[in-house]
């Protein structure tokens, strides 16, 4: 095995890129200091018409790009100046036998597969989007870093030139490590991309092999606990939330900061904001209120109402810009993160004042019904499955008690299904006039959940000096069936008038009988939520 040697001159580079960012600065930086320039097609053109000396790849292999460029790079000059060992005697005779020289550095990106798929593409130009020669180089300089620098990432050209300012023309062992691994990274990365896509081109829901990627978008502090590392990475997807945020104030976000945000603004996506406004508040990725208002502001006064203590540091999303009064009624607390799809400048100059408060702009509203995949790791493997996205429709609901629900009563219903499709099972929601009164979550037992939530909405009018439970005529959402009667009845209990739950179960005739006999109304969605 070669040794690797702490410094490698940098006398010659090839150079082919789609992304032209920084090009002409970067190879104009390597020109003036003594570096022979190679490239290929638009690169070569671009970098001509700067001025710069350019030599051709054709011109070195002796053979001119064929097949729509298809075949350019594929070559004993360009692979064996990539791979061979300058330390070793018999590459080193091979080189000067067949007249190979040495390239010191690659400078390569690939064609823009992801953005041609992301643009809506055909499969045929989809498919002549998918790189060939650049990941091929790529491997092949990154498996010779012991001598040979390459370059992905157009970020990495000020750092790759400050190294050859620093270390006379030549680069660290080092940094040609850390390219390194960026490469392979950056070619696992396309090939996840490419066999993505593949699977739901053919339809494929459960490919043999899948593989993941992501680009690191930020460093964290640490995880769910100060002893655990942490970092948030992109999965390239443009689906405005989380990850397509702009941060406009407040310190940087946690690991937790980052999973309940996604949860808050997740549930708030669900309610289109040409329907009217919404707020949701989260803590521990749960919901602890969510409302609807005729504005904003009083969108987040009902959501507060539901659960005063829970909302304190947590997380507020909205479905629609948040103006100054909003905010105003926001800051009268501490909140961790607010996140919405833009903010007014006065809402920006309210929350100034609260430093620790972080404000986040999405820029839109995703839809709800967007398929997508999602991923949770277990030991030695990794679930699959598709995004949650399953809703209903009025026409489409069985009411299945002798009392069918009122108008009022259905537009609850609906509301608080919506809402416990985001709460952890066993999930229990009531909810009246458009806001949650009382939320039970994550807990092993349906009627615990159910009791909970009882005991959240008596908490709610004891906060606000209510006469009695906002749970009295309020309607109930269970995320799956009622295995037993005694959750329903937890729920008749309470006061609730209605009930929304999925059906399923074998004692189903029991618990209808039930719901009978206290007089609820109670509708069947044949669709579950659990969130795990």
């Amino acid at each position: 095995m070669s040794a690797a040697p702490t410094k490698a001159p940098l006398r010659r580079a090839l150079i082919s890129v789609s992304d032209k960012t920084g090009l002409v600065a970067f190879a104009t930086a390597l020109a003036e200091r003594g570096v022979e320039l190679l490239s290929t097609g638009g690169t070569a053109g671009t970098l001509r018409e700067a001025g710069l000396t350019v030599t051709d790849v054709a011109e070195v292999t002796g053979f001119p790009e064929m097949m729509d460029g298809r075949v350019k790079t594929l070559h004993p000059k360009v692979h064996g100046g990539l791979l061979a060992l300058r330390d070793n005697p018999e590459h080193v005779a091979a080189m000067e036998a067949h007249g190979i020289g040495a390239i010191d550095l690659l400078v390569v990106n690939l064609y823009p597969f992801e953005d041609t798929v992301a643009g809506g593409a055909d499969y045929a130009t989809a498919i002549e989007n998918i790189d060939i020669g650049g990941p091929a180089m790529i491997r092949a300089a990154a498996k010779n870093h012991a001598h040979v620098a390459v370059v992905v990432d157009p970020e990495d050209y000020g750092t790759l030139i400050a190294a050859l300012d620093a270390h006379d023309g030549a680069t660290p062992y080092e940094l040609r490590q850390a390219l390194a691994l960026t490469a392979y990274a950056r070619t696992a990365a396309y090939d996840a991309a490419v066999s993505t896509w593949l699977a739901k081109a053919t339809g494929e829901a459960t490919p043999r092999r899948r593989a993941f990627a992501g680009t690191l978008a930020t460093s964290l502090r640490y995880g769910e606990n100060p002893h655990q590392s942490a970092a948030f990475y992109l999965d390239g997807s443009a689906r405005p939330g989380i990850a397509t945020a702009t941060q406009h104030q407040g310190k940087e976000l946690s690991y937790n900061n980052i999973n309940d945000t996604d949860a808050a603004f997740e549930l708030v996506t669900e309610f289109h904001p040409d329907d009217g406004p919404v707020c949701a508040i989260i803590k521990h990725a749960n919901p602890c209120g969510v409302a609807r208002g005729d504005t904003l502001a009083e969108a987040y006064g009902k959501a507060f109402d539901c659960d005063r203590t829970s909302a304190f540091g947590g997380i507020v999303a909205l479905n629609q810009t948040l103006d100054a009064d909003t905010a105003e009624r926001i800051a009268e607390i501490f909140t961790e993160v607010v996140i919405a799809p833009d903010a007014t400048e006065g809402a920006k100059a309210v929350f100034a004042k609260k430093k620790n408060l972080r404000l986040l702009t999405t820029g839109g509203i995703p839809s709800p019904t967007a398929p997508a995949l999602t991923y949770r790791q277990v030991s030695g493997g990794m679930l699959v499955q598709d995004k949650d996205v399953g809703r209903i429709e009025e026409e489409t609901l069985r009411a299945v008690t002798r009392r069918h629900p009122s108008a009022r009563e259905m537009a609850d219903m609906i509301f608080a299904w919506t809402v416990a499709k985001h709460v952890k099972s066993n999930a229990i929601v009531y909810a009246k006039d458009g806001a949650t009164v009382g939320i039970g979550a994550g807990q092993m037992s349906r009627v615990d959940s159910s009791r909970i939530a009882a005991r959240k909405a008596q908490d709610m009018a004891e906060a606000l000096g209510l006469p009695e439970s906002p749970a009295k005529g309020a309607v109930l959402a269970s995320d799956a069936f009622f295995p037993f009667a005694d959750g329903l009845m937890a729920a008749a209990e309470a006061g609730a008038t209605a009930v929304i739950q999925p059906g399923g179960s074998m004692r189903d005739e029991e618990v209808i009988a039930a719901a009978d006999e206290a007089g609820l109304a109670m509708i069947f969605t044949g669709m579950r939520h659990f969130r795990h």
